[in-house]
């Protein structure tokens, strides 16, 4: 998020695309399928200038090493300090340009990844928590700086077989960042965790908070986010509503903080709906 509040950016490299379906339609067929055919850069910029890519690429597009990751045009690169990431993408409908360079510089790197679900199938890791954040845009021709969150997650499944939901929230702080997740497995069990990192970088892990609900998105999802027990959310923003995900902005108090809250709701129910699998190519290229 940039310093004003005014702009967004989000980017998501994928090496097997979970949100594919194409990668859900190969895995109906008999025989093992490849993940690294289906990989993408998922770019997403909020504001006045809104713009929104995510193309599907084969293992061909693919290259990476320890420190280098390319899917297509676009790349990331990270020398121990800066994950600088140059973008070349183009929009979704409408073929607009994505094109720009962004350095995350990340501070007080974190590896203790959390296991997700029961079976330890899935991990996620926050890996900067409260990292500074520079992005120029070419095209849309756009400068900002801002702090960003940078995470890593990776499974042993897909996650519609894995999970019926999950809800995941951000807030950053000079003193602290907060992480919270919960996740309902399919086999009824359920994953809670709240995580919190200083500005020297030391994590605790408090007691999870279960999310609370704000209504429900224009699609029906039902809209989740973190507070304390007994405290009020108030949703300022939604930046992603679609038929089975949203991603949103709030403000409430959380481990007895005022705070900006960022927080995603994802109904793994509704994305394995064949309605939307149908609607998916429309969102999503495949190139």
């Amino acid at each position: 998020m940039s310093d004003d509040g005014l702009h967004g950016i989000v980017i998501i490299a994928m090496l097997g695309n979970v949100f594919s379906p194409y990668y859900a339609r190969a895995r109906r067929s008999p025989g093992p399928v490849d993940p690294l055919g289906f990989v993408t850069m998922n770019a997403v910029l909020y504001g006045p200038r809104a713009r929104w890519a995510l193309t599907e690429r084969g293992r061909e597009s693919l290259s990476r090493t320890a420190t280098t990751l390319s899917i297509g045009p676009s790349s990331m690169a990270f020398d121990g300090a800066t994950l600088t990431v140059r973008l070349e993408e183009h929009s979704s409908p409408f073929r607009q340009r994505i094109s720009g360079t962004i350095r995350v510089h990340t501070e007080q790197l974190v590896d203790e990844p959390i296991e997700l679900d029961a079976h330890g199938r899935h991990r996620w890791s926050p890996v900067s928590m409260h990292a500074p954040i520079e992005v120029e845009m070419t095209s849309p021709s756009l400068r900002f700086r801002g702090h960003a969150y940078v995470d890593q997650n990776w499974g042993q499944e897909p996650l519609e077989q894995g999970f019926r939901s999950w809800t995941w929230g951000r807030s950053i702080g000079a003193a602290e960042s907060v992480i919270g997740y919960v996740a309902d497995g399919r086999d009824g069990s359920r994953t809670e965790r709240l995580r919190v990192v200083d500005a020297q970088g030391r994590v605790r892990d408090e007691a999870p908070l279960r999310p609370v609900v704000q209504g429900r998105g224009r699609w029906g999802v039902e809209r989740r986010g973190f507070a304390d027990e007994g405290a009020a959310l108030v949703h300022r923003q939604a930046l992603e509503d679609t038929p089975f995900y949203l991603r949103d902005v709030s403000e409430g108090v959380l481990l007895g903080a005022r705070r900006i809250i960022v927080s995603e709701t994802l109904d793994l129910d509704r994305f394995a709906a064949p309605w939307v699998q149908f609607l998916l190519p429309f969102r999503m290229a495949r190139a």
